[in-house]
């Protein structure tokens, strides 16, 4: 059975940088959306960036320009850097597996369409 482990989170100061990284362990299915979703207490979780295998990804308009969103397939990782970080970034960051490719739902950014989630990691923006 596969699992996703996040790492990466940690406090930092409003316009700093920080990169996520989450590996797959086990089963890869050969067709996947993977993507980074976070929240923030009291908040709905929401979707922050997504890619599949053939690298097309989707950002959320907020983080649009600041964040960018990888994969590396040798080391089954995902990655999500993180520059010019704001106070609103701040939330528990997840990364989530599909087995279907990320355009085959009509919002790619939405969090109930993922059914495979790691644990988390905490990232804390601070002014």
């Amino acid at each position: 059975q596969e699992q996703l482990a996040e790492s990466g989170g940690d406090s930092v100061q409003a316009g700093g940088s920080l990169r996520l990284t989450c590996v797959t362990v086990g089963y890869i299915h050969r067709a996947f959306c993977m993507g980074w979703f976070r929240q923030a207490p009291g908040k709905e979780r929401e979707g922050v960036a997504v890619i599949d295998t053939v690298g097309e990804t989707t950002y959320a308009d907020s983080v649009k320009g600041r964040f960018t969103i990888s994969q590396d397939f040798g080391k089954n990782a995902l990655y999500l850097q993180m520059n010019n970080l704001v106070l609103e970034d701040s939330a528990m960051y997840y990364c989530a597996r599909r087995s279907d490719r990320c355009g085959s739902v009509a919002d790619p950014l939405r969090p109930n369409t993922f059914y495979t989630w790691g644990q988390g990691t905490q990232v804390t923006v601070s002014s």
